[in-house]
């Protein structure tokens, strides 16, 4: 394996591959693995992509770089208060967003971020829905992790106290440009 980000990463959105190509993906995210102490703050990676294909405003990613499955994301339509963002329907919600542990500190994050919010740009294009961009929710204690969004042009929003891992920080990223709140 490479010890740097290859510079890309895909996004396969789940819920449009065939039940075969579905599985094969599925079973590259049952294999990602977390930090220890991570669990903490995401949940089990199967468990979030399998949510998301049950859910209709849910459009569940799996990452992929070096040829394999290195995360999974989610992007959710009309959710995005539950990131302390003022209303749901303004904005992306980017939720269950990890980076398999074997994979993290190679930049992957802030690539599959960017990814995320062309992802969101062009769903909002498809389904004329309106969004002006993507939100997020980040514990104040993962500077990894803020770093990272901030890389990918996120800005802070400011303090959200409704995660159930402790304090967090409301992210936000506009569409076509640079983000604001």
């Amino acid at each position: 394996m490479a010890s740097e980000a290859p510079g890309w990463v895909w996004l396969i959105p789940l819920g449009e591959l065939d039940p075969d190509a579905r599985a094969i993906q599925l079973g590259a995210v049952a294999g990602l693995e977390l930090q220890p102490g991570q669990e903490r703050f995401v949940g089990d990676p199967l468990r979030m992509a399998l949510a998301g294909l049950e859910e209709e405003s849910r459009h569940p990613y799996v990452v992929e770089a070096f040829g394999a499955a290195v995360g999974v994301l989610t992007l959710q339509l009309g959710a995005a208060g539950l990131a302390g963002w003022p209303d749901d329907h303004s904005a992306w919600l980017l939720r269950g967003f990890l980076i398999d542990r074997r994979h993290q500190g190679k930049g992957l994050g802030t690539l599959a971020a960017v990814a995320a919010v062309d992802a969101a740009r062009r769903l909002t294009a498809r389904h004329r829905s309106g969004e002006a961009g993507v939100v997020l929710s980040v514990n104040e204690a993962n500077l990894a992790g803020l770093a990272a969004y901030r890389r990918a042009g996120f800005t802070d929003a400011g303090q959200y106290l409704g995660g159930s891992a402790g304090p967090q920080r409301t992210m936000f990223h506009r569409f076509g440009g640079v983000a604001q709140p």
